[in-house]
């Protein structure tokens, strides 16, 4: 577990800066924008991004601990294999809407996981 203090408060440059998917029917051109206390948001709110980055930063460090565990517990399998397994179960709990990860989330995750391993 990590102090809260030491927790960062800025999302890094390489964390995904997309936004809430919308679907507007209708011919017409439309924007998706939200509004939050008063006043139109196009994607992510600041707060909303950096509970978005420590939530995926958090599973990023969780799957590093599983492949590891899995690694010493299979060695025959690669690296590479490790990691794909570690994907596409986290891919499976978003189509599955146990987990709310977009698709760059994910991608930015397992190159987290990598950097953490060290792979």
């Amino acid at each position: 577990m990590s102090d809260e203090s030491t927790l960062p408060t800025t999302v890094p440059d390489d964390f995904p800066r997309g936004g809430p998917i919308a679907s507007i029917a209708g011919a017409q051109p439309k924007l998706a924008a939200r509004l939050i206390d008063g006043k139109y948001v196009v994607g992510w709110t600041p707060a909303e991004l950096l509970e978005r980055y420590e939530n995926c930063e958090d599973l990023a460090t969780q799957l590093a601990a599983y492949c590891t565990r899995k690694a010493l517990a299979n060695p025959g399998w690669s690296q590479e294999f490790n990691l794909l397994r570690a994907a596409r179960g986290m891919s499976e709990k978003v189509m599955n809407d146990l987990w709310d990860v977009t698709e760059a989330e994910q991608a930015w995750v397992m190159e987290r996981v990598k950097l953490i391993l060290g792979w």
